[in-house]
């Protein structure tokens, strides 16, 4: 009996996990990755590492398994019930299970000339420019943006970041910790202009490189025109199926309404995934995953996971605590002995240690505060909130 044939469109990370899941779980399985991008899959989360000159172009290579890899290869339609594909030079390929993991595409901006960073591509064409460029504006002050504006200030420019919310990363952090990585960034040279529009700071000479990094949305266009179920992704259920011997990961799917754009999130739906088609464990649900984000960029780096945002705090006693002068903060939120949620800005060496508290959902103990020490100078309030 010939191997199950799956067909994966999208090399990104999602795809790269399940590849290697795949291959984890020895099923009798053939598994094909379709990729638009000329290299293999990699870590996106790394680009602007890779601008800031942190590691090599080459360095956020994913492996796949035994997967075999087609690159520059684009997938335009999908037959959900012939069960093929058509690929971009008018060829066909048939398949038993079909997997989207066609991910997201940056909100484009209408400022004319802006660049986004989503791609090595996308790396090399901003670092050439960052080379004689005097002045860069980076518009979008979340997780991609901040590292950006990081990346190009490492370059030697002077950069304006350009945030419409209230304080930095506002969607993961609450105000206190999104002030200690505007600290950090100001260290390095970055303007940070908060509440603001691009329109409020920019000018046709104001800047010679201009960066948008305001979010993602999924990628759905495929999914939409082969009939697919779309909202804002590709509405997948908890086998995270979408049709029949369809399926959906990452950041192109939309399970229960939540958050995509989460590594976390696509790695968890792709090892289930693998499990299911793999043989090894078919009855395997995805229910959804806890959220977590991190960002380690040579002086910018923070953790959060959980209910952290300030909304969370109603009813939770919070731990504290900062040092306003180093950019450095860290906050713990508890509902009776339970961790629910973590910020670390600035000093992540108790991360791990919070991280498996929180997800394993043990007692913290009866010094709680421990948990954040870390030997900084810093400043310490506790707040109970009944």
């Amino acid at each position: 009996m010939r191997p199950r044939r799956i067909a994966v469109v999208g090399a990104g990370m999602a795809a790269a996990r399940l590849a290697q899941q795949l291959e984890a779980h020895a099923g009798r399985t053939e598994t094909v990755l379709y990729g638009a991008e000329p290299e293999p899959p990699y870590n996106r989360a790394l680009l602007a590492d890779v601008l800031a000159g942190r590691y090599r172009a080459d360095a956020p290579a994913l492996p796949t398994g035994d997967a075999r890899v087609r690159t520059g290869t684009e997938v335009v339609a999908v037959d959900v019930r012939g069960r093929a594909l058509t690929l971009a030079d008018g060829s066909r390929e048939t398949y038993d299970e079909l997997v989207l993991a066609t991910g997201a595409e940056p909100v484009r901006s209408f400022t004319e000339g802006a660049r986004t960073l989503r791609s090595l591509a996308d790396v090399a064409r901003i670092s050439r420019h960052a080379d004689t460029a005097e002045r860069a504006v980076v518009i979008g002050g979340g997780v991609l943006g901040v590292g950006t504006a990081r990346a190009l200030a490492a370059h030697g420019l002077p950069v304006n970041l350009v945030h419409k919310g209230p304080h930095l990363i506002d969607r993961h952090l609450d105000r206190q910790a999104g002030n200690a990585v505007h600290t950090t960034l100001a260290r390095m040279g970055v303007t940070v202009q908060l509440a603001s529009t691009p329109d409020d700071s920019l000018t046709p000479t104001s800047a010679d490189l201009v960066v948008h990094a305001c979010g993602v949305r999924p990628r759905t266009a495929l999914a939409r025109a082969s009939g697919l179920p779309v909202r804002h992704g590709i509405l997948v259920d908890d086998t995270l199926a979408c049709a029949p011997h369809t399926y959906a990961i990452g950041d192109c799917a939309e399970h229960r309404a939540a958050p995509y754009a989460l590594a976390t999130t696509a790695w968890e739906q792709a090892d289930v995934l693998a499990a299911r088609l793999s043989g090894a464990d078919p009855e395997a649900r995805y229910t959804g995953s806890r959220p977590m984000t991190r960002l380690t960029a040579g002086p910018v780096e923070y953790a959060a996971f959980g209910a952290c945002a300030d909304a969370a705090e109603e009813g939770a006693d919070v731990l504290r605590i900062g040092d306003a002068t180093r950019g450095a903060y860290k906050k713990l939120v508890l509902r009776g002995d339970r961790i629910v949620g973590a910020i670390l800005v600035g000093d992540l060496s108790t991360a791990g240690t919070l991280t498996r508290a929180y997800l394993t959902g043990r007692p913290v103990g009866p010094d709680p505060l421990s948990l954040l020490t870390a030997p900084l100078s810093h400043r310490v309030t506790e707040e109970s909130r009944p």
